[in-house]
């Protein structure tokens, strides 16, 4: 199941390639294997499309106070206009320690300044540290160690100085 799962996430990498630099088609061939990707083409209505894919809960499900995947609060939820998101610059893996035996860069209630690296954010085997571009102490945690983010995905809340 591993090796699934990281073959999954080099297709993911390969359609991000693709989606940054407008390929229709990308074709890979290494020895024996061959990985072919083509962009889906928009096509007239001819039936009902049925696709796999798992269950999602609707923003409307979370209980109140939670937050949605994106690292959006869902409905119900106070809005604090005095606290400053740090969000994902770039899709990837989320990792809080530069290496697994050391202490997390940030915890809540840590200060930090607009150069006080926050994180690492691991895209296409590039380790890219994350900086929290404001000063002042960390209120809120929306991510784990190891968490597959996206782009704008909040990662923590600042109270600002």
């Amino acid at each position: 199941m591993a090796e699934t799962d990281i073959d999954l996430k080099k297709i993911k990498e390969l359609i991000e390639i693709m989606k940054q630099n407008g390929l229709d088609e990308l074709e890979i061939k290494h020895g024996d294997d061959k990985i072919f990707l083509k962009k889906s083409q928009p096509q007239s209505f001819s039936g009902p499309i049925i696709t796999s894919l798992p269950m999602m809960k609707h923003d409307s499900m979370l209980p109140s106070g939670a937050v949605n995947a994106a690292g959006e609060a869902g409905p119900g939820v106070p809005v604090q206009d005095n606290l400053v998101a740090i969000k994902s610059p770039l899709v990837g893996t989320f990792y809080a320690k530069p290496s697994p035996d050391s202490e997390p860069y940030v915890e809540i209630g840590s200060s930090v300044g607009p150069q006080t690296v926050v994180c690492i954010v691991e895209a296409m085997k590039v380790m890219n540290e994350i900086k929290a571009e404001t000063s002042g102490t960390i209120v809120e945690s929306f991510v784990t160690d190891g968490q597959a983010v996206e782009y704008g995905q909040i990662l923590f809340k600042v109270k600002p100085d």
